[in-house]
């Protein structure tokens, strides 16, 4: 198997519940945390951060949400990491959520939804590189 990486961002509705620490603790049954920081992302940070995702129908509400508070983003390393972080995840929608991910346990509705990982290696460096140099 090969070690990839992906950025993975605990979202402001699991900072706000002080759950952060359960997230990660989860994450690194699994992973290998190589960078960590909280940030508050601004208007900008979203719009650049999610720029697929502009114009969507969903995306003021996703706006609002991710300005709303800290997040804890955190870059993970390991065999098949994407694909892996995925599963851990759960599906989008945390009422769709298999019981045991992360967005099931810890999501309230969209886009509340606890927590970000990235989607394929092309994402992952995008998303790697916008929060962090040098990683």
């Amino acid at each position: 198997m090969e070690s990839h990486r992906a950025l993975v961002i605990v979202k402001p509705d699991v900072v706000e519940k002080r759950k952060i620490g359960e997230v990660i603790s989860i994450i690194e049954k699994h992973f290998k945390i190589v960078a960590m920081k909280m940030v508050k992302m601004t208007e900008k940070d979203v719009y650049q951060f999610y720029r697929e995702h502009v114009g969507k129908d969903f995306f003021e509400k996703l706006l609002s949400f991710m300005t709303s508070g800290k997040s804890v983003v955190l870059v993970i390393e390991g065999d098949n990491a994407i694909q892996r972080i995925r599963e851990i995840i759960g599906d989008t929608d945390p009422k769709l959520a298999k019981p045991g991910t992360i967005r099931n346990m810890y999501g309230e509705n969209l886009p509340r939804n606890a927590i970000h990982a990235s989607d394929s290696d092309t994402s992952a460096k995008r998303e790697i590189s916008f929060f962090f140099e040098n990683i």
